[in-house]
């Protein structure tokens, strides 16, 4: 892991100056991670293993210590404090792979002020990117409606982090592989891809191109065909090198398309393909897609097996910001942690005070997901026969639940600056992302009009909030 102690903004340090100034710097704090919403009705919790990684690691270095003396912000006594710097607070988080709603708390941090204010940063350009890209891949997935998906873009990715931490944002929400080879590595995740339009080109004749790659990959051969003519030349010459290989013994993939009517193209190929008598090939398909051109094609009835998607996954780009924000929701005052709540003109702004964690409440017949709330963490749900729900910003909204049960969703991660959690691999967690998704009724997933999932706040919570908004409109 690479020294990520100076990934902050300056403001975290001048604000930790002045907290070691005026005798705040060792009061217990709480803040909160969540994203309010914007383009995304649910997110896809994904990047705490890179957080951990960071926590445990941070330690300001002499050269570190260096350099902010040359810029003459601070003096020698908190260049010391820097010095000895240790996280030794509490990390609190939702499993990687948790499909998680605007609001909802994804991660807390329990510190004292001068620690859990430098960490804010980093922590959001981890999570803010990652969990963006496995948003991004779980509906382009949903929309693939059963073909297989592998990620292909790391030529596109904003520099070589977002290309190999959104490889594996994406493989988590459930890309079958990666074009990626280090992320492959990285993460033992597998890794897919056949060859460019080069490679045709680099030959006579693109007969010559697939015979040549067929002879090194027979029993892998998957030949993209839309370097010259798809129908007329790319799989025609593919068939032929499909009859050569499988009188050798040895069976065909199958083709990729990268351009053109994809739905067109994918039918007339399937149709030759069959009547040459090769049914079981598959027919990938790569090439500025999105789930929004997923759905047309399906509406189509495209005959498309597999996708490999770059540019739209990994960047993101109908959607390029989670807008994950890091915000205090208490602070110690005389000995106690104290809710702590931010005022704003725009009410989706404003925040949700104290020390909070998620539970899940579940139908006990379907075992879907009914709703969330966000609750305190002294509050037990436990063996309840009947809970009672309300909209928190229209209160006449309620629903009383009955035959149900509920799961924490936040769960310890570092304890006094120790990890205390096991962390999974990258395919443990997509195993569980995948289980987790399928929690939910398709209502919910759907990309156009998505009912609005239920995320209501504990009546103790709302009552907590309701006080400090009075309190502070007097102010």
């Amino acid at each position: 892991m690479r020294d990520l102690t100076l990934l902050t903004d300056l403001y975290q340090l001048t604000m930790m100056y002045g907290y070691s100034k005026n005798g705040q710097m060792n009061k217990q704090a709480v803040f909160d991670v969540f994203y309010r919403g914007i383009g995304n009705n649910y997110a896809i919790a994904c990047g705490l293993e890179q957080v951990v990684d960071y926590i445990l690691n941070l330690k300001f270095s002499d050269e570190d210590i260096e350099y902010l003396r040359s810029k003459n912000l601070f003096d020698e006594e908190f260049l010391g404090l820097l010095k000895d710097f240790k996280f030794t607070g509490d990390i609190y988080s939702v499993k990687e792979g948790t499909v998680v709603f605007p609001q909802e708390p994804i991660l807390t941090v329990k510190a004292r002020l001068f620690e859990a204010q430098l960490v804010e940063t980093a922590i959001l350009c981890i999570l803010n990117h990652q969990t963006l890209i496995a948003t991004k891949a779980a509906k382009v997935i949903y929309a693939a409606n059963g073909a297989k998906v592998a990620e292909f873009g790391l030529r596109r990715a904003q520099g070589p982090d977002a290309g190999i931490y959104g490889a594996r944002a994406a493989v988590i929400a459930g890309c079958a592989s990666t074009s990626n080879v280090l992320a492959g590595k990285m993460f033992d995740v597998p890794i897919s891809g056949t060859h460019a339009h080069a490679w045709v080109m680099s030959f006579k004749s693109e007969y010559d191109a697939f015979k040549a790659y067929a002879d090194m990959y027979p029993d892998s051969c998957l030949l993209l065909v839309d370097t010259y003519d798809t129908l007329r030349s790319g799989v025609p010459n593919a068939i032929k090198v499909f009859k050569e290989l499988r009188a050798a013994g040895h069976e065909p993939i199958g083709i990729r398309l990268d351009s053109g009517d994809l739905s067109y193209l994918s039918q007339e190929a399937r149709k030759m393909l069959d009547a040459a008598g090769f049914e079981k090939a598959i027919i990938c398909a790569s090439g500025d897609i999105d789930e929004t051109v997923l759905m047309s094609l399906n509406a189509q009835d495209a005959k498309i097996d597999t996708y490999g998607i770059g540019t739209k996954l990994i960047t993101s780009m109908d959607c390029p910001s989670l807008g994950g924000v890091y915000k205090m929701a208490a602070i110690e005052e005389n000995g106690k942690l104290v809710p702590k709540l931010k005022m704003s003109d725009t009410p989706g702004k404003i925040t949700n005070p104290g020390f909070k964690k998620i539970v899940r409440i579940y139908d006990n017949n379907s075992k879907k997901a009914l709703a969330d709330l966000i609750c305190l963490q002294e509050e037990n749900y436990d063996g309840l026969k009947e809970l009672e729900i309300f909209d928190p910003n229209f209160t006449y909204k309620r629903k009383t639940i009955t035959d149900f049960y509920t799961k924490e969703l936040t769960t310890l991660i570092i304890k006094d600056g120790k990890l205390v959690y096991d962390l999974p691999t990258v395919k443990e967690i997509a195993a569980y992302h995948k289980e987790a998704f399928n929690e939910f009724w398709n209502e919910y997933k759907r990309l156009l009009n998505p009912h609005i999932y239920k995320v209501d706040l504990s009546q103790k919570l709302y009552d907590v909030k309701q006080s400090l908004l009075k309190e502070y409109s007097k102010r």
